[in-house]
């Protein structure tokens, strides 16, 4: 029936390698051609390659003459003719999908070919590998074959200075870590200044072990963190300010909005308080945030209504449902300065700048391939996730490789004691032999117990990529016992030393089944590379943990019946087939859990695209920016308007709530009276205002030069974002870590997720244009100024918990606090044993 299924419709990899051996056969075509070129000529065909692209041709109209071209660089420089199989490899990387290519079938050298065709693009082509080792290697073997062709060839590594890493980036190819690159792109969405950016548009990516980057190291957060600029103390004076506070007197409380505005008495009572001359000055935006935050503490938010306190934590109140919030925060300090409020221990505030996985980070190239022995597996996901088709290309040579059955044992105990015995008598034998294990504990058991047999050998953990790459390099020696992980050394080949083909080739031995077929694959395909001999073999036994979760219970009372003890093992390619099964309920299970994060994840993705592609449009125009925010000070006031005027009968409209916003964020006491107002629409009102508005701009604007006035717009716009952003992200993990309980009341957890997620962002906006609105009307304008980031000390961390550092602001002295008062800054301590010291 299947093979009357393949007649009819055909194998799929089958097609598409039929399709691509025609364009190798004219690739081949061409090589008597090329060969008599001189080195100059050969060299003068990129320029002409670039030329045509420039006039109109396609990628993949010059793929053809490209590939000769660098087969026959390849063949004079590295002494290297790639076979048809790495052609049509080279074909596939270009059309954007995985080549699933062997151990030992030259991968590297075929990434060369589709390299330099879409570098000829002038977009710039980054080479991404695992570790520093192979990044190095690979861009000093391969470069000599780019820089003969006339391309250029940058190295991106870690510890660069940013001129280093933009000059590797401007290069024709780059190669580097998947990390790096990464944190680059973080880093980029940071700057201050568009020349500090060294990255260029993501356009085309070949990764090596493309399955261990997208699939592996797929929910691995890169995440930039550092210290904010902001202190605990600042919390606690704040709300010592505070409490000093009068209605009416120092601040008016709007009701509908839950809003709180200092008066004027009230802003001259917190600079006398704090001893500054404006408050309004840009250098004290930190402090008035904190006053505001504590102010609306203190006033807007009520105990038991709006949250909770319960073992020393503040919890959020469900406005709707009057259930506790448990792992929600408020955003923008608010959270801590309730915290303050209620004497609390005031918790660290986010410290993450930025973050992304490697999924969304490598979605956003224009295309994307890559390479890797084992891919066909895990086919499903890359499709589906990354729109990439898996090509398994035929090895150059057939392989002779003997993958025997696993041999299962009834005890772990059993199961080392044979394998120690196997690796002992074929270490005699001088046959190489690789062991691999799941964890590194299994690695040092074995390595124990090849010690006490008196078997020499060496253990690899995957710290030193160095050291890795030598060990995994003699592994292949005659006699060499090698103890690694399962995917310590990948991308470093084994080759077999003098006299070891005739010994059988290189043995592999697994410990145990790995949950994922395709790692498993990995480590046989160390053996029987290019058509030598090998040898593979997995040991298991019933008290292995895949063993122990997928019914081994019948299988090891069935082997107790038999009356078989712990030296007979079972062999058997049934057993062997049920193993397989288990593994393909594990990676659906795997791939079902990468699908929701990833769901999860494309909600704070769309989101950053927004944030990040309107940050760079900051940075990078040289235009007036007063367009944008005046449509930001339009959102804020209309917003603030229609609130207070919904009433129909206009008699009703909080007209003194307007002119209280008007004056606390947008204008100067009694420029604009409640009397100007009355009689008009909410058109008419919105428009009254904005002239008003428009007209203290253009004041603004007067008092400074042109280029002035643009430099302090864009230090408003960038500083509020940023901080804006930051705490976004830390809301949203908030909410992330605490939304599966939603699943209880039978809501599916997601979809609440991107709803409050949505929601969160438009209050994020809206709390953007708030405070852009009334630093950019209120904020006195220096000379000196300058862009400053929200946050130092950054540290870039792989999938890890980001480290929280807290800087302290020095606590300023308020006038006349007696020796022995309370001190302000709400330590319970007397001022003379706190600040007063």
């Amino acid at each position: 029936m299947v093979k009357l299924l393949k007649r009819i419709f055909g194998n799929g990899n089958q097609k598409q390698l039929n399709r691509l051996q025609k364009r190798v056969d004219k690739i081949e075509a061409l090589e008597p051609e090329y060969e008599k070129l001189s080195d100059e000529n050969l060299r003068q065909k990129t320029e002409e390659f670039k030329e045509r692209y420039a006039n109109g041709e396609g990628l993949n109209d010059l793929l053809v003459e490209a590939y000769a071209v660098v087969r026959e660089g390849s063949k004079r420089v590295l002494g290297m003719r790639p076979f048809n199989v790495q052609l049509k490899g080279a074909i596939s990387l270009h059309e954007g999908n995985i080549a699933e290519m062997k151990t030992g079938e030259g991968k590297t050298l075929a990434s060369t070919m589709p390299a330099y065709l879409n570098a000829l693009a002038g977009k710039g082509v980054h080479i991404i590998t695992v570790n520093d080792y192979l990044a190095s290697r690979d861009a000093e073997e391969m470069g000599v074959l780019y820089e003969f062709l006339g391309l250029t060839v940058g190295l991106n590594g870690n510890g660069l200075s940013k001129e280093e890493k933009r000059e590797a980036y401007y290069c024709d190819i780059t190669y580097g870590t998947n990390n790096e690159f990464g944190f680059d792109y973080l880093r980029d969405n940071m700057v201050l200044y568009k020349e500090q950016m060294v990255q260029r548009p993501l356009n085309f990516a070949i990764i090596d072990e493309v399955d261990s980057v997208l699939i592996d190291e797929a929910r691995t957060p890169l995440i930039i963190s550092g210290s904010a600029r902001k202190s605990v103390s600042l919390y606690q004076q704040a709300n010592a300010f505070v409490n000093t506070l009068t209605n009416e007197t120092d601040y008016t409380y709007d009701e509908k909005t839950k809003g709180v505005q200092l008066t004027e008495e009230g802003m001259n009572k917190a600079e006398r308080y704090f001893s500054i001359k404006n408050l309004f000055d840009l250098d004290h935006v930190t402090l008035t945030h904190h006053i505001n935050q504590a102010l609306k503490a203190r006033v807007s938010m009520h105990r038991d209504t709006d949250y909770v306190v319960q073992e020393g934590e503040v919890i959020i109140v469900d406005q709707f449902t009057g259930r506790l919030m448990k792992g929600r925060r408020y955003s923008d300090g608010l959270h801590q300065a309730i915290e303050a409020k209620e004497g609390l221990q005031i918790q660290n505030e986010s410290m993450t700048l930025a973050s992304i996985t490697f999924q969304n980070f490598f979605r956003m190239y224009n295309k994307l391939a890559g390479m890797t022995g084992t891919a066909k597996t895990e086919e499903e996901e890359f499709r589906n996730i990354y729109n990439m088709d898996v090509i398994a290309i035929p090895t150059n040579k057939p392989i002779i490789r003997d993958d025997r059955a696993d041999l299962i044992y009834k005890t772990m105990d059993g199961k080392f004691r044979a394998l120690v015995e196997n690796i002992k008598e074929r270490h005699q034998q001088g046959q190489p032999v690789l062991v691999g294990t799941v964890a590194v504990e299994t690695s040092e058991i074995i390595s124990q117990l090849l010690k006490k047999a008196g078997v020499k050998h060496n253990v690899l953990n995957a710290k030193n990529h160095y050291r890795e790459a030598e060990i995994i390099e003699n592994a292949g020696q005659s006699g060499a016992v090698t103890i690694a992980t399962n995917m310590a050394g990948r991308g470093t080949d084994i080759k077999l030393g003098d006299g070891v083909i005739d010994k059988g080739g290189l043995a592999v031995i697994g410990t145990e089944r790995h949950e994922s077929r395709r790692i498993d694959n990995q480590l046989r395909g160390r053996s029987g590379r290019q058509g030598d001999p090998g040898v593979t073999q997995f040991y298991l036994s019933m008290e292995d943990e895949l063993m122990r979760r997928f019914g081994s219970d019948n299988l090891k009372s069935m082997m107790e019946r038999l009356g078989m003890d712990d030296t007979q093992p079972i062999e058997s390619k049934m057993v062997s087939r049920a193993v397989e099964s288990a593994q393909r309920r594990v990676e659906g299970n795997n791939f079902d859990a990468r699908k929701t994060v990833l769901s999860y994840d494309d909600v704070l993705r769309e989101q950053r695209e927004i944030i990040y592609k309107q940050r760079f449009e900051v940075i990078d125009s040289d235009e007036d920016l007063r367009e944008i925010i005046e449509n930001m000070i339009i959102s804020s006031l209309n917003r603030v308007v229609a609130t207070h005027t919904q009433d129909d009968d206009e008699d009703h409209w909080d007209l003194k709530a307007i002119i209280e916003y008007v004056h606390g964020n947008l204008l100067d006491q009694d420029d604009i009276l409640e009397e100007d107002l009355k009689g008009k629409d909410v058109e008419e009102i919105n428009d009254l205002i904005m002239e008003k508005v428009r007209a203290r701009y253009d004041e603004k604007e007067e008092e400074l030069s042109e280029e002035q006035m643009r430099e302090f717009e864009k230090v408003i716009l960038l500083r509020t974002v940023d901080t804006k952003w930051m705490d976004h992200i830390d809301q949203m993990e908030q909410l992330r870590q605490g939304i599966h309980l939603r699943a209880y009341g039978q809501n599916d957890p997601l979809r609440e997720y991107q709803l409050e997620g949505f929601a969160m962002f438009e209050e994020m906006v809206a709390s953007i244009e708030d405070e852009v609105a009334k630093y950019i009307m209120k904020a006195q304008i220096r000379d000196n100024l300058q862009r400053q980031e929200v946050a130092k000390n950054t540290q870039a961390v792989s999938g890890g918990e980001e480290e929280k550092k807290k800087s302290r602001k020095p606590y300023v002295k308020k006038e006349n606090i007696g020796r022995n008062e309370p001190c302000p800054c709400g330590s319970g301590k007397k001022y003379k044993n706190c600040h007063g010291a």
